[in-house]
């Protein structure tokens, strides 16, 4: 089992950056594909982008692609999420996962592990 904690968030004016980091522990995260997802108030959950486990494919939702970009450092256990040229409506918290698939997909069923979780607010 892995506990996931994330950090990096607050508030920042749009057109600014943020950098997020989950930092796993009880596994390394070299076991798992990982993910971010996000909830906004009164909406659904949604995903952001997610990193395979080998090769360290990439993939993101349209809305965030050329804005965002996810890494990971298997030697500190830890994912990022580099947030560029941010919207107010990127205002949600961000959730960090886990999924035991080497190439994890966009629905949330397919990640075994979550974070708690970090507020990033984005004002106009």
């Amino acid at each position: 089992q892995v506990e996931l904690v994330e950090s990096g968030g607050g508030l920042v004016q749009a057109g600014g950056s943020l950098r997020l980091s989950c930092a796993a522990s009880g596994r390394t995260i070299s076991s798992y594909g990982m993910g971010w997802f996000r909830q906004a108030p009164g909406k659904e959950r949604e995903f952001v982008a997610r990193i395979s486990r080998t090769v360290s494919s990439t993939y993101y939702r349209d809305s965030v692609k050329g804005r965002f970009t996810i890494s990971r450092d298997n030697a500190k256990d830890t994912v990022y999420l580099q947030m560029n040229s941010l919207k107010p409506e990127d205002t949600a918290v961000y959730y960090c996962a886990a999924s035991q698939r080497v190439v994890p997909g966009t629905r949330g069923e397919e990640y075994d592990y979550w974070g708690q979780g970090t507020q990033v607010t984005v004002s106009s």
